[in-house]
């Protein structure tokens, strides 16, 4: 199966390129023109620079930038105000229809609203970033500290713990594996969420590049950019659950002892 698998890539991107030349249709230019046209536009500058061209240093940089500020804020005030909902019943009683309003409700089409409320610029972008992003962090993190085993809590009381101990020892850890989960959701988020606030509100970034590539019907320029969202959402991806087994390393042992 994992051979398949490896194998599945080259050949999907083969029948990619065949079916597109037969084709020859303007708006889907096959895999080699879109990576000809993604190196010159991000990848042919001097090694000194990595060889990010000037191009990429304004668009990948200032849009990677705004996506990790943007992913921080929403995962701080998701976690703070998760854990926070989900150890106090009463406060959650009262909070959590308005949770249920807001994450209802797509953020792209609060982009409006958030345009005149910081105009065009990073406040606008990061607003948007922060407000798509946060919902699956809060909602993981309460979900996840309102279930900590009770036996965990009464532990902590036997020990004396002080309610730093308690939260910090005890909640936070039992909670984690609930919270990485939000975190990981979120990240795949964060991204989009970019993309999309660059296209409405930027005069800079990745989302503004593609946006400027198809009002000037520059195809391939379009699918690079689209190509390189894809790769950036792996890389990032990848990165994450890196960190994740990191932390959550006792986690994983445990469970696995558990199935044996």
């Amino acid at each position: 199966m994992r051979i398949l698998w490896y194998w599945s890539l080259p050949v999907a991107v083969l029948a990619w390129e065949l079916t597109t030349r037969s084709a020859q249709a303007v708006f889907f230019p096959p895999p080699s023109q879109i990576v000809v046209r993604l190196h010159e536009m991000w990848f042919s500058g001097p090694p000194s620079r990595a060889f990010l061209t000037d191009e990429a240093i304004a668009d990948l940089l200032p849009s990677l930038a705004r996506l990790f500020a943007g992913w921080a804020m929403a995962c701080a005030a998701g976690v703070l105000a998760g854990v926070a909902l989900g150890r106090s019943n009463r406060l959650a009683a009262l909070v959590e229809p308005l949770l249920h309003f807001g994450r209802s409700v797509p953020p792209s089409t609060l982009l409006p609203v958030f345009l005149v409320l910081f105009k065009i610029g990073t406040p606008m972008e990061l607003a948007s970033i922060v407000y798509g992003v946060i919902w699956p962090v809060l909602i993981n993190s309460m979900d996840g500290a309102r279930h900590v085993d009770r036996q965990y809590i009464e532990t902590g009381t036997v020990y004396r713990l002080s309610a730093w101990q308690r939260l910090t020892r005890v909640i936070l850890p039992a909670a984690a594996p609930k919270i990485f989960a939000g975190l990981r959701l979120s990240v795949s988020l964060a991204l989009i969420m970019m993309v999309i606030s660059e296209l409405v509100g930027s005069s800079e970034g990745l989302g503004h590049r593609m946006l400027e590539a198809q009002s000037k019907f520059d195809i391939p320029a379009m699918w690079a950019g689209i190509v390189l969202l894809g790769l950036l959402g792996i890389a990032l991806n990848a990165a994450f659950l890196g960190v994740e087994r990191t932390v959550l390393s006792w986690h994983h042992s445990v469970r696995n002892g558990a199935t044996r």
